[in-house]
């Protein structure tokens, strides 16, 4: 697939989007078991961490032209940036299922997923929560899409890695928005009004770095490339303060949570052969 840079970025926007939209209305069509939902992380939890070390990092360190120390800053503060964030909001919640796990481990307290109690507003946190993070996601699709289409009139699937890892995370995302919407009694219309904006929030965040790194003062290519490692460093911070540990706390299906896991690395691996490869070089 190539074409205009901009056009690529309107087309991952727009599947954004309706992924993430599809992601709040899935529960009504599909029955999110857990070990289901369990798959999911794990794959999206591998996909994170390749797509962070394998595409991100070394985007930016390309950018910085070689300054690996640079990277690897902004890196450590998107890590402890999305920690704090995570510790502030607890905005994951990702038992769409409605199955009581309750597991005992002796190095863990007993480990219940069960929500009870919901009140009305416990979206909001959730909610704010999430849509920082989803703009960070966009941020991060925008400055790998800058950093890919550098010098360049068409591309190839810039950015693709980056994008994939977004595509399958939102609906997880907005899922939990609207499950705990329903949960606390909020009326249908409502639920389709939020999971509508929070779709928007990621293709908005993408295209106002995209447009807008321009009005910034500095060098462009810095302030890409600061972008690209805060962002790995928020995708590892995802991937293993959050997804990883939920699904590490199941005893049940190790070995094929393991395999989805290996997997969503070796994918994230293999993208970078369909990507430019100025994007791989400095």
């Amino acid at each position: 697939m190539t074409g205009s840079p901009v056009l690529l970025l309107l087309f991952y926007c727009f599947a954004i989007a309706c992924f993430s939209l599809a992601g709040g209305q899935l529960p009504n069509w599909v029955k999110m078991t857990h070990t289901r939902t369990q798959l999911v992380m794990s794959f999206v939890s591998g996909l994170m961490l390749g797509v962070a070390f394998y595409h991100l990092l070394p985007h930016s360190i390309t950018m910085e032209h070689g300054d690996v120390d640079r990277s690897v800053w902004w890196l450590m503060l998107g890590l402890i940036g999305m920690f704090l964030m995570l510790r502030m909001f607890h905005f994951h919640q990702h038992d769409f299922s409605g199955e009581e796990e309750v597991h005992h481990d002796h190095n863990h307290h007993d480990h219940n997923h069960q929500n009870n109690g919901v009140h009305k507003l416990s979206w909001v946190g959730i909610a704010l929560g999430l849509g920082v993070h989803t703009m960070i996601d966009g941020v991060a699709l925008g400055a790998v899409m800058l950093g890919g289409v550098s010098g360049h009139a068409h591309v190839t699937l810039a950015g693709f890695g980056v994008f994939l890892a977004i595509l399958l995370h939102k609906p997880l995302d907005a899922m939990s928005i609207t499950t705990i919407m329903e949960a606390g009694g909020w009326s249908l219309r409502s639920r389709w009004l939020a999971n509508l904006a929070f779709a928007l929030m990621c293709p908005l965040g993408a295209l106002a770095f995209y447009f807008g790194v321009d009005l910034l003062t500095g060098s462009q290519d810095l302030i890409v490339a600061a972008a690209l490692a805060f962002s790995a460093g928020a995708f590892i911070c995802i991937a293993l303060s959050d997804l990883l540990p939920e699904v590490h706390f199941h005893s049940h299906d190790r070995g094929k949570l393991t395999l989805v896991f290996l997997l969503g690395i070796v994918i994230a691996y293999g993208i970078g052969s369909i990507e430019p490869a100025s994007l791989h070089r400095g």
